[in-house]
């Protein structure tokens, strides 16, 4: 019976501290996103690692983030950046419980987009070391979609193919 009690203290103890890092992963993201509604550069960028990706919804953005910083700074002087609100996320995290993933449905100006991405543990803190933005696309609607992008895409997988 002892041992029951302390297995499900154990337990209950794991699970709290998940929920815990859970909730400092969704306010990391949260703040990150929030950051670049209220148009805030620098701490949009310190919540990203040092090295961190940022891959956007055109097949061409694909950033390390001293460019994804260059790309941005004129949006952020301007006023005009983005703002994402999450209307539902789901965090997994890897046995060390050092690296965390997940995926993000996003409320945005381009209506509900994809997030997904990467964060690492750096000291006590969370930073978001890979992000991916996708558009979705209504599946009775991707052949229009299609026509649109195939004359511009066409000639990136050309350009592609010949790297």
């Amino acid at each position: 019976m002892k041992k029951s009690i302390l297995l499900l203290l154990f337990v209950a103890s794991f699970a709290n501290a998940q929920t815990s890092e859970k909730e400092k992963v969704s306010q990391t993201i949260d703040a990150w996103h929030k950051a670049a509604a209220d148009v805030k550069f620098d701490d949009y960028f310190n919540l990203m690692a040092d090295d961190a990706i940022f891959i956007g919804t055109d097949a061409t953005e694909n950033w390390v983030k001293k460019d994804f910083k260059i790309w941005a700074k004129p949006f952020f002087d301007k006023g005009t950046t983005w703002n994402f609100t999450a209307l539902e996320r789901h965090i997994f995290f890897d046995k060390t419980g050092e690296i965390a993933w997940f995926d993000e449905l996003l409320n945005t100006q381009m209506k509900i987009c994809r997030g997904s991405g990467v964060l690492i543990k750096v000291g006590k803190e969370w930073k978001i070391q890979h992000y991916v933005l996708s558009m979705t696309i209504p599946n009775d609607d991707v052949n229009a979609v299609i026509k649109v992008k195939t004359p511009i895409e066409d000639v990136l997988i050309e350009k592609l193919k010949k790297k």
